[in-house]
């Protein structure tokens, strides 16, 4: 899933964005309401991690500026805050569940996909992806080609998603370098290189049609 975390406090920040990035999460940050509210309108989300103390503009306002725009992107909020007064308030200003820290990570992760589960089921962004006989199911992390289960690592994960989600185009290693690697530059190192080969590796060995091209001086193509 492609996550926006909005959440001022940086070692909280950086605890989660580390645990979703983990699970093979696209996260994208912001430290203050009015950067969470301009990215939450600009871009595509599968979901959004919202703390409800922000500076600039505090989270309750940015998730009812969101829903009277339309946007039904499934939010978890973040709060110290544990009142049930303060849980209504949370779930009515438009929240798909609330969160009260301290939280264990493993919590956060289990309310996340669950939230994303339901927005699915409404109508928003697909939990499965599939080229030919290849499956990816975003919520229980698993890959599976003619129904045979393939062990990802994270970063495994994550590659072969944007793949997917891009399938039959023509994919630039800056595009995977920004897209899976969080990088903007060119770190000048192999690493694409290497988990396209294991990558290919884990889906196509063994099977009579590889599905992982290389597309000289291009980049690379998924897709029958």
């Amino acid at each position: 899933m492609r996550v926006l975390l909005i959440e001022d406090d940086l070692h909280t920040a950086g605890f989660i964005a580390k645990g979703l990035r983990e699970d093979g999460h696209a996260v994208d940050q912001a430290d203050n309401g009015k950067d969470g509210l301009f990215l939450a309108t600009t871009e595509p989300y599968d979901a959004l991690v919202l703390d409800r103390m922000l500076p600039g503009l505090d989270g309750l306002t940015l998730l009812q500026t969101l829903r009277g725009a339309g946007n039904r992107t499934p939010v978890l909020l973040l709060t110290a805050l544990g009142e049930v007064d303060h849980r209504v308030e949370g779930l009515r200003a438009g929240a798909d569940d609330y969160l009260v820290k301290p939280f264990a990570y493993a919590e956060l992760s289990a309310r996340l996909d669950s939230i994303a589960r339901r927005g699915s089921a409404g109508g928003s962004e697909p939990t499965r992806l599939r080229v030919a006989d290849l499956e990816l199911d975003l919520l229980s992390r698993e890959a599976r080609r003619s129904g045979k289960r393939i062990e990802l690592q994270p970063r495994e994960f994550r590659l072969l998603e944007y793949l997917m989600r891009q399938a039959e185009r023509v994919v630039t290693r800056t595009m995977l370098l920004e897209a899976v690697w969080d990088y903007h530059f060119d770190p000048q190192t192999n690493v694409i290189d290497v988990h396209i080969s294991r990558l290919r590796q884990k889906i196509d060995q063994g099977y009579p049609k590889p599905l992982l091209h290389t597309v000289r001086g291009a980049g690379y193509r998924l897709g029958a």
